[in-house]
């Protein structure tokens, strides 16, 4: 809390002086014993633009103050850590809209428009003491209760996205849900719609944001497990809930939702946001390849199919491109661990490498948690047998480094041709040919050769 602490001494013996109150997470977290909460919310009786103002002038904030007066609310960075100012106020809602319509308020009125009790306590800045308004906010915090400061109705007509941070928080914090609150999630769970065609009332950013929490946290399966049982799953990643109850060949006692959880459940908590979502996604393509026939089950091409679908689902929910064309790759790819056999040459496992690129790594993570989400299995493989066997492949031979000898200017010359696709697919014949062994990374002249003879074959075909 040392960043309150210049601005408690800017304040003292001016007129906010003890018209300051710390409010929200700070608190919450401080009760619970947890890291100190980088975003600080202050509630002011009084002008919040102003307030942020005077930070402004006193050179406490490196950046002038980002300004709402329409909401009475302010922010800026004091020694780098971002500061909420807000003016005690009242909110009323438009259904068909997030933006409020706001009048000053008092301090009760500022605690009851919070989305959760526990996010409801307060502390003068200037006189430490918590206070607990609502009377609920230390007993939910004690009983580990996520539960609404007014009826669950009225908070979550006021803002929906408060249905996904009640489960966000219910697994970040190992909270359950109070009964009521939970039954409002039931019943307006249809206000978060990012499938239909009606309007927004909540933008994809916002519960992209929320749902990318969830899936980081430890309890990410459960947190999943609650959207799918609250019908919010189904209103923001539908292709998810396509996997519940679709049963698997004999590899697997579960299925591919049950799976699926388990899989997420087995990732190590330092497991990157790609991984995660490549572990969520990475049998979704299962219920639309799913085929019986006397030899049994079947996913035929699933993870292609699996990889354009996550690409629809991660596109609607604005994730970044990046992110998204890692994780579409990663569900992509995500058997080819698992395909490597002992009888595989060298020149197999410097192919793979090749093919797998950037992605090794994390394609180890995704591969131990499907591994450790399958029971029941007649055939696994040794990851750790497959990764000695690419380290040592990697050790002779730089294998993703690897480029062809020759230049495009120089295949073209060594062939007669003009610039056009054949001269790319002769770099890669070249590469193939330094990682089959049968060529030296260095070799320009048995290149060139092994160029000339390689399009030769080619007309040959043709003719």
């Amino acid at each position: 809390m040392n960043v309150l602490d210049p601005i408690r001494e800017l304040t003292a013996g001016t007129e906010y002086e003890g018209r300051l109150y710390v409010v929200g997470g700070v608190l919450r977290d401080r009760l619970l014993g947890r890291p100190f909460n980088p975003d600080i919310d202050i509630v002011v009786d009084g002008d919040a633009c102003a307030m942020a103002a005077m930070i402004y002038r006193a050179g406490l904030s490196e950046h002038a103050p980002v300004t709402y007066p329409r909401f009475g609310t302010a922010r800026v960075q004091v020694s780098g850590v971002p500061v909420e100012l807000a003016s005690a106020r009242s909110e009323s809602y438009d259904p068909s809209s997030r933006k409020p319509s706001v009048r000053r308020g008092s301090l009760a009125d500022d605690v009851c428009r919070r989305d959760f009790t526990i996010n409801t306590l307060i502390e003068n800045l200037h006189r430490p003491g918590i206070q607990d308004l609502t009377g609920l906010g230390v007993s939910d915090l004690q009983a580990r209760l996520i539960r609404t400061p007014l009826e669950p109705a009225a908070t979550f007509r006021d803002d929906p996205l408060r249905m996904l941070r009640a489960i966000r928080f219910a697994v970040t914090l190992g909270f359950t849900i109070e009964e009521a609150t939970w039954q409002g999630v039931l019943d307006q769970a249809h206000r978060i719609d990012l499938v239909g065609d009606g309007a927004r009332v909540v933008s994809a950013e916002r519960i992209r944001d929320e749902l990318i929490k969830i899936v980081m946290s430890e309890a990410a399966a459960r947190g999943f497990e609650l959207l799918r049982e609250s019908g919010l799953l189904d209103r923001t990643i539908p292709e998810l809930t396509g996997m519940v109850g679709v049963t698997q060949n004999e590899w697997h006692a579960h299925d591919v939702w049950t799976h699926t959880m388990l899989a997420l459940s087995a990732l190590e908590p330092s497991a990157s946001l790609e991984v995660r979502l490549g572990i969520l996604f990475h049998d979704v393509g299962k219920p639309a390849t799913r085929s019986e026939d006397e030899r049994g089950v079947h996913f035929y091409d699933h993870q292609h199919v699996g990889a354009e679908m996550a690409r629809t689902a991660l596109t609607r929910l604005r994730m970044p491109s990046d992110v998204t064309h890692a994780v579409c790759d990663l569900v992509r790819l995500h058997m080819r661990l698992g395909e490597v056999k002992p009888q595989w040459s060298e020149a197999a496992v410097r192919r793979l490498i090749r093919d797998l690129g950037p992605y090794l790594n994390d394609l180890y993570d995704v591969a131990r948690a499907d591994m450790a989400a399958t029971q029941g299995s007649k055939e696994t493989t040794d990851l750790s047998a497959v990764r000695t066997r690419i380290e040592a492949a990697n050790a002779a031979m730089n294998v993703v480094a690897v480029r062809s000898p020759l230049t495009g200017s120089e295949i073209m010359d060594a062939l007669g041709i003009p610039p056009g696709p054949v001269v790319g697919k002769a770099k890669e014949y070249l590469v193939n040919e330094i990682l089959d062994g049968r060529l030296s990374p260095g070799d320009v002249d048995g290149a060139r050769d092994a160029v000339r003879r390689w399009a030769s074959a080619l007309d040959r075909d043709r003719q």
